[in-house]
């Protein structure tokens, strides 16, 4: 019977998901999206990262048709698509022909690294010869279509598994791409909060490279999944904070947008006040201050304001709770919970708020 129910599962699943393969070439692909047929939202290409002699190699690729991996799109209505994967590709020859998208892409691509045939390097597309051209608008790819009649968490499940990109992603990055297929609301109240000005201030030290990114995001949601869902965190953590976004997003677990806005503002507008810069730095043995940012400090600190942000809210003596809070970050006993299991977590948090509390007693 068991055997029997898991089969009748398993059709039931490939019932919700509707595909259909086309053969379609690039220059219907540069149709598509200049008539606003095939959408690559916002998301996608913030994430176009391929170098310029990456981006001119593929073209030397098509030019010698080379075979070429399938991108897939989401029928939004008919006739109308949404890239989710394939973005390096189908981006690379949509820069070739002159699209702009993004701030480094404001000029046509010009062909570099070009190494099967170096004639190639230094030309544009207008550049070259009419035959090639064609052979390069006529450059066919399989598109695999998942229909609008689709489930779409089954869409969402289905992006999941995709990778034949090849260009490693952040893991807010993946999530910023994949629960927008679930619902934005959530991934867009994650990019308000990063952009609040005392949020920004305290996390500075991660770095240009971090902030590009989206690390910055990671940290929004890190604060929110253990705040509020600390019982459930295990490894893998990334997983773990995936989860809570994709819980959040459907309503399997409740969220006051405005309510936690309030908490994540007051949050680190204290820790600001307090803290500033220094708010999750390290020190040398010499007692001076690192340009790191230490992540067990983050979740220390940051989940033990969360909880008092209320009580603290009455009293305005931020330097006895600087000094409460260094006492923690700087003595001996955290030394033994800075790994990330659970235990850890949990003690430095409980470390933190006992001395949060005995500077706002």
């Amino acid at each position: 019977m068991q055997v029997e129910n898991l089969i009748e599962n398993v059709d039931n699943q490939i019932i919700n998901i509707r595909t259909k393969s086309l053969d379609v070439s690039f220059n219907e692909l540069y149709d598509m999206y200049t008539d606003g047929e095939l959408i690559i939202a916002p998301d996608y290409q913030r994430l176009f990262r391929w170098e310029a002699e990456k981006q001119s190699r593929f073209m030397e690729s098509l030019i010698l048709e080379m075979p070429v991996p399938p991108i897939f799109v989401i029928e939004i209505k008919d006739g109308e698509y949404e890239l989710i994967d394939g973005l390096q590709r189908v981006s690379s020859y949509l820069h070739f022909r002159g699209e702009v998208l993004g701030e480094e892409t404001t000029e046509p691509l010009v062909l570099s690294g070009c190494d099967i045939v170096p004639a190639l390097n230094g030309m544009t597309f207008d550049m070259l010869p009419k035959p090639l051209q064609i052979k390069i608008k006529r450059s066919f790819v399989r598109m695999e279509v998942i229909k609008k009649e689709s489930e779409p968490s089954l869409k969402y499940h289905m992006f999941k598994r995709l990778n034949t990109g090849g260009e490693l992603l952040s893991a807010q990055e993946i999530r910023n791409c994949t629960v927008r297929l679930l619902d934005s609301k959530a991934l867009i109240f994650l990019e308000e909060c990063s952009r609040n000005k005392d949020f920004k201030a305290v996390i500075d030290k991660i770095g240009k490279k971090s902030f590009k990114v989206k690390y910055d995001q990671e940290l929004v949601l890190r604060f929110f999944a253990l705040k509020n869902d600390l019982a459930n965190y295990r490894y893998p953590v990334t997983e773990y904070f995936t989860r809570y976004l994709e819980k959040i997003t459907t309503g399997e677990e409740v969220f006051d947008y405005a309510k936690e806005k309030r908490v994540f503002e007051q949050t680190f507008y204290i820790i600001n006040q307090s803290l500033g810069s220094s708010a999750f730095s390290s020190r040398t043995k010499l007692g001076h201050e690192r340009n790191d940012f230490v992540l067990y400090f983050y979740d220390g600190i940051t989940i033990a304001l969360g909880k008092v942000t209320g009580s603290f809210q009455e009293t305005k003596e931020y330097g006895r709770l600087r000094d409460a809070i260094n006492h923690v970050k700087f003595g001996e006993e955290i030394q033994s919970y800075k790994t990330g299991n659970i235990n850890s977590m949990a003690k430095r948090i409980e470390l933190f708020l006992a001395g949060v509390n005995s500077a706002i007693d």
